[in-house]
């Protein structure tokens, strides 16, 4: 049976069976007979579903004998597909389904019990059904288990019941959330049930059900309720009554409402209207408070239609405010009143309204009784009054605001412009454009049709210096007058250095010439602000107004002032350019002057350095002639000296190092006379000092000559790529028996794969023979030398550390500079000369050479050389 359950096709799935002829020819079909077969279909063609029958052998195989042709209606498949492989009927069972299936298959397999399901397919076409299939195993002769199944679409009916239970939970959902007390009262006012859910209650239902309301309710509410039963259930309408208990909450307020529910007795629900109640005072002491609010308002406040804009209620403010009586105002619309300056605000208005219902502060024009413009901020509401839309609208007046507002706008402008004129002033000596633009920005800030600057000059007379004016009206620029008596006229005007405000010029008591110069000018309002140049009068800033008269503000009285301040600045600014400009003038020419006597001197001075080059060169080599002729006869005579006193010296057990030694008869005698030719003898320590002071000297005259050809010509270096630590190694052996003499040791530390390095090798020998020698004749003997040397940032650096004497740090500083030594010293000059040349070697390699002084004991010095690049390599 349980192979049985496994293999055998779910009834849900099987769709349309093999035909009776066609189970005829079958090879495999069973022994049927045709009346039963007659049978199958007829049953199968009066029932709303799919009949089937499965024959479960002995073997394990499956063979279908019948499926009736419900099968394509309900699954949506042919027969054939379903013979060919009644597995495909599994597919379409609902995911959440087929575990259930399966079990029940294995129960029916396991029991030989009738199986029963219910379950979910979804079609080939997309189609949500449900089915119920049924099915009783046979047991046939030969052992194979015949299986007689009905499967029927039951989509309809579970979802009746879907819906019922859907209904069934919203109703229950609706009861659930009805928080009020729920009662069945019977015509008597006998309590026959409650629902008390939710509500606040203080009595169980076995304390209620079953009692009468005279028990339980005070008898004034017992009463009342009893004529709200009688009356509910005479009428059939619904009745509503009012009443109060005391709870331990204190007195609450309910409200019953009463429905007939059956036979003689009706449904009462019961609701807590405390609340309600203590709202609707809230709101009667609110409705006092806005009255009071609405008349005592500081604010405009109305009330009007929101179509037509009809006031219904205004208070006194609005009065006030609009200068209209109350009576006026009542039942008129703003329109008949004229108070919208744009009656476009209002449309807007009341489409903000109908749109929103609401607006905040809309800063609207009004126009009051007297004509007189207010700027106000407008906030509204719609409300319902009395079913009618209206609009309840506050008005704030902020005209002064405004007012101030643009008073400081203008001080802000002015105070730019003051600002801007200033800094013009400072940045700028052309007189010319700080006028005209003065007069330009003045304009655009008054709005006026004309500024200019007038000049004051005792030759030029009147002159106009700058104006900006509107195209409209004739130009003042060019304008001139030479006569005496008018020019005092216009004088007498700005005596005193006193403004000129004149709103309307036909007022003004002035001569003909005056007068008609307004006229060729359409002048008819001026301000005249004087310039003046300490207690000078100068010139005046003007300002016309062509257009009409004109009330001439403060703050535009006050900003021509502060500008003609300007424009005296800047007068007397390019009058000390001017003058400036003339001591310049003298002034160059004193440079020029200056500078063509400096040249002259300067030349005279090349003269002397040019005589200077010749004397030291000249001196340096005679001296050098002279020295080197000087240790040739001294080495002469001392090699000599030795040779004709040997034997004698040693015979006579002397080391002769003190031994007087005659001069050669070759050499002149310093004083020529007949004795001159009596031999002088000289100790051999004498003539050894003599040479080492030549020696010093020549080294010095050496040294002398390379650094004037370096300081004229520069150093002449021949670069090549070396090998560091062979050229360090080879100068160092050459060193050796200097060293030796000085009882001195040196410690080789350097690597032996340092990389090349870009030098010439005779110049370095002379550089690290100088520094070594200059440790040398500094310390005493014994001297014990380091030498190690790293790549660092594409050079090499080298230290030559010593454990000698320290030196101070200014003498560190100055050690390869080039001055005066010593004088005591009879050596330091011609070291000094070595360091500075040592200096001029690595400089021109492209390193850096320098000392450092430890604090106890010792010195060391550094040198850096760049690396062997390719660039470097291939430099000519």
């Amino acid at each position: 049976m349980a192979m049985i359950a496994l293999n055998i096709m779910p009834i849900a799935y099987i769709s349309k069976g093999l035909r009776v002829d066609e189970i005829v020819k079958s090879p495999h079909k069973p022994d049927f007979p045709p009346e039963k077969i007659a049978l199958l279909e007829t049953i199968a063609a009066n029932l709303p579903g799919m009949i089937f029958q499965i024959l479960q052998r002995q073997d394990g195989s499956v063979f279908i004998p019948y499926i009736s042709s419900g099968c394509k209606d309900l699954y949506e498949l042919e027969p054939e597909a379903v013979q060919a492989d009644f597995q495909v009927l599994c597919k379409l069972i609902h995911p959440q389904d087929i575990k259930a299936f399966t079990e029940s298959i294995a129960v029916c397999g396991n029991t030989l019990t009738p199986w029963h399901w219910e379950g979910r397919i979804v079609t080939p076409s997309g189609k949500l059904k449900w089915i119920q299939g049924t099915s009783q195993p046979e047991l046939q002769e030969d052992g194979d288990f015949l299986w007689h199944g009905l499967v029927m679409d039951i989509t309809d009916r579970k979802q009746a019941q879907e819906k019922l239970q859907e209904s069934e939970a919203r109703y229950k959902a609706i009861l659930d959330a009805i928080p009020d007390l729920m009662f069945r009262i019977s015509c008597d006012g006998e309590y026959l049930d409650l629902k008390s859910e939710g509500a606040n209650i203080t009595l169980s239902r076995e304390e209620i059900v079953g009692r009468n309301l005279q028990e339980l309710l005070p008898s004034d509410v017992a009463a009342i309720s009893q004529v709200a039963i009688a009356k509910t259930l005479d009428s059939g309408i619904l009745q509503t009554c009012e009443y109060q208990l005391p709870t331990p909450l204190g007195v609450r307020d309910y409200e019953a409402r009463l429905v007939v529910s059956g036979a003689d007795e009706v449904l009462a629900i019961v609701r807590d209207i405390t609340d309600r109640k203590q709202g609707e005072v809230a709101l009667q002491n609110l409705a006092q408070k806005f009255a009071k609010a609405f008349s005592c308002s500081p604010d405009s406040i109305t009330i009007s239609t929101l179509q037509e804009g009809r006031f219904i209620e205004v208070n006194d403010s609005f009065v006030n405010l609009s200068g209209y009586g109350r009576d006026r105002v009542i039942g008129k619309t703003s329109f008949e009143l004229n108070l919208w300056v744009d009656d476009r605000d209002r449309l807007n208005l009341v489409q903000d309204l109908q749109t929103t219902g609401i607006a905040r502060n809309l800063e609207i024009e009004f126009r009051q009784k007297s004509g007189e413009i207010i700027t106000t901020l407008l906030s509204a509401e719609v409300i319902d009054l009395n079913g009618i839309p209206a609009i309840l609208a506050v008005h704030h007046d902020i005209t002064e605001r405004k007012q101030v507002e643009a008073q400081l706008r203008l001080c802000a402008q002015r105070d730019r412009l003051l600002a801007e004129t200033l800094v013009r002033i400072r940045s700028s000596l052309n007189l010319e454009q700080i006028l005209q633009t003065t007069v330009t920005e003045v304009r655009q800030f008054l709005q006026t049709d004309r500024v200019f600057i007038g000049l004051n000059n005792a030759n030029l007379g009147v002159k106009t210096l700058a104006e900006s004016v509107d195209p409209k009206y004739p130009s003042v620029s060019g304008w001139s007058t030479n006569d005496e008596a008018y020019l005092q006229e216009l004088k007498n005007l700005l005596k005193d250095n006193v403004v000129r405000v004149v709103e309307d010029v036909t007022q003004m008591t002035v001569s003909p010439k005056v007068k008609a110069h307004f006229q060729k000018f359409q002048t008819r309002a001026t301000l005249t602000v004087p310039i003046m140049l300490g207690n000078e009068l100068f010139g005046a800033l003007i300002a016309n107004q062509c257009s009409g008269t004109r009330d001439w503000q403060p703050i535009e009285i006050d900003l021509l002032q502060q500008m003609s301040e300007q424009v005296a600045i800047a007068i007397q600014q390019s009058q000390i350019c001017q003058k400036l400009a003339e001591l310049n003038t003298n002034l160059e020419q004193q440079v020029q002057e200056r500078t063509a006597q400096l040249q002259q001197k300067m030349q005279e001075v090349e003269k002397l350095h040019r005589v200077k080059d010749v004397v030291l060169h000249t001196v340096a080599h005679d001296l050098r002639t002279s020295v080197m002729g000087n240790l040739m006869v001294l080495k002469n005579l001392l090699n000599q000296g030795l040779g004709a006193r040997e034997a004698g010296e040693q015979g006579a057990g002397g080391k002769g190092e003190n031994k007087k030694l005659p001069l050669s008869p070759l050499l002149p005698a310093p004083y020529p006379s007949a004795s001159s030719q009596s031999p002088i003898s000289i100790s051999r320590s004498i003539i050894e000092r003599m040479i080492q002071g030549n020696d010093r000297q020549l080294t010095m005259i050496n040294s002398l000559l390379e650094i004037n050809s370096c300081e004229k010509q520069g150093i002449d270096i021949k670069l090549e790529p070396v090998k560091f630590s062979t050229l360090l190694a080879g100068t160092f052996a050459q060193l050796e028996p200097i060293l030796t003499q000085n009882q001195a040791t040196l410690k080789n530390l350097l690597p032996a794969d340092l990389p090349l390095v870009i030098a010439d090798g005779m110049r370095l020998q002379k550089v690290l023979a100088n520094l070594i020698t200059h440790r040398l004749q500094n310390n005493p003997p014994g001297l014990n030398f380091t030498l190690s040397a790293s790549v660092e940032a594409g050079m090499i650096r080298t230290q030559i550390l010593d454990d000698g004497v320290v030196m101070s740090k200014v003498e560190c500083d100055r050690l390869f500079d080039l001055h005066v030594r010593d004088p005591q010293d009879c050596c330091s000059t011609s070291i000094g000369l070595k360091m500075y040349l040592c200096r001029k070697v690595i400089k021109a390699h492209g390193g850096e050479i320098g000392v450092i002084s430890h604090r106890k004991r010792g010195l060391t010095f550094w040198f850096t050389l760049p690396l062997a690049t390719p660039s470097a390599t291939n430099r000519p």
